[in-house]
């Protein structure tokens, strides 16, 4: 079984250091196999903070990640450098693709850049980056997890927080889902939540979730949302796929991150390959 760790929202600048020392406790203790940071890596965009970032992730020390910006990882009050040079501070901390791909065994992880130097926070997914995750999603090993990561939100759980979606994400979500992405990932709100994509969609007869992170370390929590992190289990055996969901929780009393939560992930794909001839199973 393999597992995936995804934090979001670290806003370094704003990090807290006890919190920030229970996630390093938090992987040694649960040696994730691959890593999703989804953006907001910084609260100013400044050379210090994704130092810090950088700092954390090699401390992490999980064998594969993947790391894409958020609107506040592009500087706010440089209007030069924000038009001209927005992400060059995030290609030195974390490489020159801001949209990462990490292929392996056991996962297809796609990263989509949806922040624009344009936007001071809403995100935005165009039609070619639509059809380039369909593409690659359409090349996914049998055995595969496909997940998709954006930062803004392509579903929310409450119509109250409907004006942080992505723009665009009805047209992302149809068009990936039927190119057979399982999950598709992100954060931005600080939120935690999980809700299925099929009940959204249920014309593509597939199952499919969308699942938030909330901030892993920063101050800047949500009243009803503590900082929280999610571990995925993934298990691809005897022709069947498994997916389970955990969230967890930063608990002040222990200095620990605890379980408060468990999903299990049904998913529509097998672990061989189909024949053209199957028919595609519904997902009720």
């Amino acid at each position: 079984m393999s597992r995936l760790l995804q934090i979001s929202d670290t806003h370094f600048g704003t990090e807290q250091p006890p919190v920030l020392e229970a996630l390093l406790t938090f992987a040694r203790e649960h040696a994730p196999d691959a890593l999703v940071l989804s953006g907001d890596i910084t609260q100013r965009a400044t050379t210090r903070q994704f130092a810090a970032a950088r700092r954390l992730v090699e401390q992490l020390a999980i064998p594969h990640r993947l790391v894409i910006p958020g609107n506040h990882d592009i500087p706010l009050f440089n209007l030069w450098r924000r038009m001209h040079a927005p992400y060059a501070r995030f290609r030195e901390a974390f490489g020159p693709d801001l949209e990462p791909i990490l292929d392996t065994s056991d996962w297809l992880i796609v990263g989509v850049n949806t922040t624009r130097a344009w936007r001071h926070k809403d995100g935005d997914v165009s039609d070619r980056q639509i059809l380039r995750v369909s593409e690659q999603l359409q090349r996914a090993q049998p055995g595969q997890l496909r997940i998709v990561v954006t930062h803004q939100p392509a579903q929310v759980a409450r119509q109250r927080d409907a004006h942080n979606l992505l723009h665009g994400h009805d047209a992302a979500l149809q068009s990936w889902i039927a190119a057979g992405a399982d999950i598709v990932m992100g954060g931005h709100i600080h939120l935690p939540y999980v809700c299925a994509l099929h009940d959204a969609y249920p014309n593509l007869r597939r199952r499919a979730w969308c699942v938030q992170a909330g901030t892993a370390i920063s101050r800047r929590i949500r009243r009803e949302a503590p900082n929280s992190v999610n571990l995925i289990h993934y298990s691809a055996t005897g022709g069947e796929a498994k997916a389970q969901l955990e969230r967890w929780d930063f608990q002040a009393t222990c200095g620990r991150f605890q379980q408060v939560s468990v999903h299990a992930l049904s998913l529509d794909h097998a672990t061989q390959p189909r024949s053209r001839h199957e028919a595609e199973p519904r997902p009720r």
